[in-house]
């Protein structure tokens, strides 16, 4: 069977799959009784050519747009400019453009019409706001924003509700019908026996058809419920906002045209807008457009449009258009009516509901012709084959609900569906313990996981950093608290003072600002934090010093060239370059350095070593270290020159401190008894991440540590040789990321996870078999791109994302397992007694009843069992792990050799056994085989609890609703044997033979026990 799956069903991928690897499997799958609710969760091909098409006619429009600008800006100055006029209700609410003059300037890209309405300048008066401060945030003024330029959301399809879903599984063909045969005996019994007696056996169909839908619909309809909740978890956005005059973080959802909006690299462009200030902005459209190629945004190009991504540079934004009004919420409105990518599992576990269905089919067929054939043998023994009376009409009847039935019980359309139930459950209790999946199938892949590539900085680390010690002007201090900074501020010359706090507070990505209370706040990530504070507590003012001087040219850090660096124009004429980033990259281009006099001396081999060992001494303290250098250029420098890359004058060494995660060593210690390697992939020095590593139990005495430059230059069989052994790569680039990535996952075959925080790590990402990114440091690209969210950027979440999927990965099996026990005993046991005795023990209404227990209520009781701590202590799945392994196969057939013998042994000797005799011993007997089937069933639950070991009894009180599933099925089968007799062709039972009954399928679970004990390879 697994090699048949794999064939047919395996080119799903956890994901990118191809759109013909979705087509094919759907073909497969014909023999399905209510495909709405099959494949409900399941991606809708037709709405993503939908979004493709929109896709594509942007592109086409923005090029177009893109030409006509271009043209327009060669002819603009010649050109009498039409005027404007603005609609009355616009003017009244304090506003001099309406919403859709906005929104045909940035989408159609016109510079005729920006040129009309004054320029970017202008815009921002018409939308009463300002560059500085924002908007105004009174209540008034921002509903009559709303009320005129809409609000920055997007059309949803509107919630199901519960009556939708009761439709949908009401739409189950063979429960409709089952529905026309029960009204046919309903007519025909009321017709020969009259009322009520003659409506019991039609109205016993028509309540388990109802019992069914409405379980099932309560089911459907509360996974779609936690489907939302997690939806809308998704699309929180988060951006930097001016309002007020202050600085503060925004839902993307509450921005309004007039917004201030800060750009950095990483982030996605909220709404549509127009580019205020900025440096180096380049904006990545493919999203919008389909194009890969980056386009610089600035003053003569400063079109925004929202859903895009930000590339490279930071800047400010003014938001002109929102919500359903901009092409990226037209595209989100179809895009989220295609759905997710369906799971390898759920496409797997069709493709086993189809092979059931087909041998199930094919025995119902059997069945009804056995059974029927019986009653024409007989009628013809008897010379009546002319001669019909509605007792036999009744019986055909009955045998056609039968084998219809057994088509119900042997298509395990719960089967992919427990798939869904227990990812949703997995991805809600994944929510309460910090991680976010975006993607379904990473709940799955997760569990198979072998190898995790983890950062440092935040994710193995706490992420709040502080400068503790610095070496400047050679000279080396602890810094660690305001006494000893202040002891050293004073000793450290004037000039080289003024050049350091120059370089704190212009070269950063940070900003200082005062918040609402009037207290001071600093924005940043946590480097640029700590360095901000570290200027603070020297005396340095922000504000002043960025005031003085005028910012020519800005070079972000990115993770490639590791430093960053900004070009200031000086007042008495001249130039001053400003680079920091990694001490031994900033290091290799300074000739000289600031002595203790505060002079700029030329590096000589002594101070070289100095300086070097000073970054040693500091890495080995596991502290991050950055080195500050600064240039001076007489020359006239163009903005778009690059930065030089020699000539530099060293100001000084800072060590900054970030202290590993407490549970960080025990969470490594939990992923190597779990089979799972965890390597260390950071942008830092080597011996900071071995010291790191060391102290998380990374690094082991057998274990390599390499650096990315040294890691590149490795030939092909070298890297065969050495990945397998390498647990630290330090100073590597993203690309150097990739490539492990990729040798791992193709060469060595491991299931590998990732996790990354910036833009750069989205290859990476993309790459893994589960892309993990963080959700505080993390950047909206690398989130993007990443299939679940790490909320605290915690390592030991991360653990418990591994506990989850195997979770999920083990309750599924277990399911299917229990399920298939059922379909295997319910299509022997009607086939064979139709067979041999030419009657079906088990009537309609019963196989319905069955069906819920092993489909709807299995689900919900297997399905949804939470993780324990053993799981962690078993290999992992990998690659090439059979899903329905051979333990699997070995519970199923003992299990199922045991029912049958036991149910073949009532139908033959039962009567004998219980002393039957008189007009109901038909009747008792079919109960008791009845009873019997069920309890094995029930009892088979409790064993399936677990595969492998013989105690299933550990936890069980835990899982609630394990434990309501299985009253709720003792009482009703109570209630249907005791009290609904006439419906369900039950008689009452005594105590003794109920005790019988239920010792039967207890005796299950000692055999499960003892085929646990059976060795399987």
């Amino acid at each position: 069977m697994e090699n048949y799956l794999n064939e047919n069903f395996g080119d799903v991928k956890p994901k990118n799959s191809s759109e013909e690897a979705l087509q094919r499997w759907r073909k497969l799958c014909w023999l399905v009784k209510n495909p709405k609710r099959r494949f409900r969760f399941t991606a809708n091909l037709s709405k993503r050519f939908e979004a493709e098409a929109i896709r594509r006619s942007n592109q086409e429009k923005f090029r177009v747009a893109v030409l006509v600008s271009q043209a327009a800006l060669q002819f603009i100055n010649g050109l009498n400019l039409c005027e404007y006029t603005e609609p009355e209700e616009v003017k009244a609410a304090g506003f001099e453009i309406c919403a859709d003059e906005l929104a045909s300037i940035v989408e159609g890209r016109d510079v005729k019409k920006l040129k009309v309405h004054g320029g970017v300048e202008g815009i921002v008066n018409k939308l009463a706001t300002s560059i500085n401060d924002g908007i105004l945030t009174s209540e008034q003024l921002l509903n009559r924003r709303k009320d005129i330029y809409g609000i920055n959301k997007f059309t949803e399809t509107p919630v199901r509700g519960f009556w939708l879903f009761v439709w949908e599984a009401l739409q189950d063909m063979t429960l409709m019908i089952l529905a026309v045969c029960s009204l046919v005996s309903l007519l025909v019994g009321i017709t020969m026996e009259g009322w009520p007696k003659g409506a019991h056996d039609g109205l016993g169909i028509v309540a388990s058809i109802l019992l069914v839908v409405l379980v099932t619909a309560t089911s459907d309809y509360k996974q779609s419920l936690q489907f939302r909740d997690l939806d809308r978890e998704k699309k929180k956005i988060t951006v930097q906002v001016t309002r007020n005059g202050f600085r503060q973080k925004l839902s993307i959802y509450e921005l309004l045209p007039g917004d201030i909006v800060h750009l950095a690299i990483g982030d996605q462009v909220p709404a549509d807008g127009l580019f205020v200030s900025g440096f180096s902005v380049l904006i990545n459209e493919s999203s919008l457009t389909g194009e890969s190629e980056p386009v610089n945004v600035n003053f003569c190009n400063p079109f925004l449009l929202s859903g895009t991504k930000v590339q490279d540079g930071s800047g400010k934004m003014l938001v002109t258009t929102v919500g359903m009004r901009t092409q990226w919420g037209k595209l989100m409105a179809t895009l989220s009516e295609g759905g997710d990518d369906e799971t390898p599992l759920q496409v797997k576990l069709n493709g086993v509901a189809t092979i059931i269905g087909k041998i199930g089919l094919f025995f119902a067929m059997i069945t009804f012709t056995v059974l029927a054939q019986g009653l024409f043998s007989r009628k013809l023994r008897e010379g009546s084959q002319w001669v019909w009376s509605g007792d036999e009409a009744m019986e055909i009847l009955e045998f056609f609900a039968v084998a219809v039935t057994i088509v119900v019980v042997a298509v395990p359309e719960g089967l992919p569906l427990a798939v869904t139930l227990s990812l949703a459950f997995a991805m809600k209790k994944m929510m309460n313990d910090k991680a976010l999946v975006r993607n379904l199938a990473a709940c799955e892949t997760m569990g198979s996981s072998t190898t995790i590539c983890s950062d440092k900085t935040g994710t193995l680390t706490t992420n709040h950093m502080t400068v503790v010690k610095a070496c400047i002007c050679g000279k080396i201090k602890e810094v660690g608290s305001s006494k000893e900074t202040s002891s050293f501020f004073s000793e450290i010359p004037g000039s080289a003072l003024s050049i350091l706090l120059q370089s704190i507070f212009i070269n950063t990505g940070g900003e200082i600002v005062k918040n609402e209370d009037g207290k001071i706040e600093i924005l940043g990530t946590p480097t640029e934090t700590a360095l901000l504070e570290f200027g603070l507590s020297l005396g340095g003012d922000f504000q002043s010093e960025r005031q003085e001087l005028n910012i020519v040219k800005v070079e972000p850090f990115n993770s490639v060239k590791k430093k960053m660096g900004v070009v200031l124009e000086l007042p008495n004429g001249g130039f001053r370059v400003h680079c920091k980033g990694a001490s031994e990259i900033v290091l290799a281009s300074c000739d000289k350095f600031v002595d203790l006099n505060g002079e700029v001396v030329s590096l000589n081999e002594a101070s070289i070593n100095h300086l070097k060992d000073t970054i040693e001494r500091f890495a080995s303290e596991a502290l991050r270290t950055l080195c500050l250098a600064y240039m001076e250029i007489e020359n006239e420098y163009s903005g778009e020159s690059p930065l030089p890359s020699k000539g530099y004058t060293c100001l000084g060494i800072v060590g900054i401190k970030d202290p590993v995660r407490p549970g960080v060593r025990e969470s490594v210690a939990i992923c190597r008894s779990a089979g799972i390697t965890v390597r260390m992939v950071t942008g830092d020095n080597i011996i900071t991440a071995k010291a790191i590593a060391r102290e998380c139990g990374i690094l082991t005495s057998k274990g390599i540590a390499i650096e990315g430059q040294e890691f590149r230059e490795k030939s092909e069989e070298e890297l065969r040789e050495i990945i397998p052994k390498l647990q630290v790569m330090a100073r590597s680039s993203p690309l150097d990321k990739h490539t492990l990535v990729k040798h791992l996952r193709t060469t060595f075959e491991e299931v590998v996870a990732v996790t990354g925080d910036g833009t750069n790590d989205a290859p990476a990402l993309h790459e893994a078999d589960i892309g993990l990114a963080m959700g505080i440091a993390g950047t909206e690209v690398a989130k993007e791109s990443a299939d679940v969210i790490i909320l605290d950027d915690n390592f030991s979440t991360i653990v418990t994302v591994a506990k989850w999927g195997r979770s999920v990965y083990i309750n599924i099996q277990k399911f299917v397992q229990f399920q298939l026990t059922v379909n295997v005993v319910a299509l022997i046991v009607n086939f064979s007694s139709a067979c041999l005795t030419g009657n079906a023990p088990l009537t309609a209404v019963q196989l319905l009843w069955v069906n819920m227990i092993m489909d709807t209520l299995g689900a919900l009781a297997l399905a949804t069992e939470p993780p324990n701590d053993d799981l962690m202590k078993r290999s992992p799945v990998g690659r090439k792990g059979n899903f329905i392994s051979n333990v699997m196969w070995r519970n199923i057939l003992g299990q199922s050799v045991y029912q049958f013998v036991i149910i073949w042994f009532l139908q033959t000797r039962g009567k004998a056994a219980f002393h039957l005799d008189g007009p109901d011993s038909d009747l008792i007997l079919n109960t008791i085989i009845f009873n019997s089937f069920v309890c094995c069933q029930v009892f088979n639950e409790i064993s399936s609890r677990e595969m492998e070991k013989v105690n299933v009894f550990k936890g069980i009180l835990e899982n609630y609703v394990f434990v309501t599933v299985l009253t709720c099925t003792a009482l009703f089968q109570i209630i249907i044997i005791e009290f609904l007799g006439s419906f369900a062709s039950t008689s009452p039972l005594s105590l003794r033979q109920w005790f019988v009954c239920v010792f039967l399928g207890f005796l299950g679970m000692p055999i499960a026990a003892v085929l646990k004990m059976i060795p399987i390879s």
